[in-house]
């Protein structure tokens, strides 16, 4: 799990002049891990910075997906969520029921895809979709 100390420090680090809105919408990010998707980052922080747009969130996130801090995730082909930044190979479940999107460890070690020998692989993306145990447990 990434553990940042100074979020602004974060930034600077990474090029990123830190704004009170950057740093609030990467402190959402960090607190939440819940993949959310821009209108969902939006409705959550106008509330206590009512002059946000659903723009700035936009390009914020873009600038940390630019800089690494952040990545896209697209589950559905329509539907654009976000996650830190994380160098670990992992995927993602999203629950077809509650909507809810989780991280899954994937141990890359384990994978032998020999249709891929030879290839050069620059980047992966493993999704699954279906019900969560929450949801599976429910409808039993």
């Amino acid at each position: 799990m990434l553990i940042i100390e100074n979020i602004e420090k974060h930034l600077r680090d990474h090029g990123i002049s830190p704004s009170y809105q950057r740093k609030r919408i990467f402190e959402y990010l960090y607190e939440n891990q819940n993949h959310p998707n821009v209108n969902q980052i939006y409705e959550e922080l106008v509330k206590e910075i009512p002059t946000l747009s659903k723009t700035t969130v936009y390009n914020t996130l873009n600038l940390f997906v630019e800089k690494k801090l952040a990545e896209v995730i697209t589950i559905e082909g329509t539907e654009i969520r976000y996650d830190l930044y994380n160098p670990h190979t992992h995927g993602h479940f999203k629950c077809e029921n509650c909507k809810k999107v989780y991280d899954i460890d994937i141990d890359a070690e384990k994978l032998h895809l020999k249709d891929l020998e030879g290839f050069q692989i620059k980047e992966q993306y493993f999704h699954f979709k279906g019900l969560c145990r929450e949801c599976s447990n429910k409808t039993v």
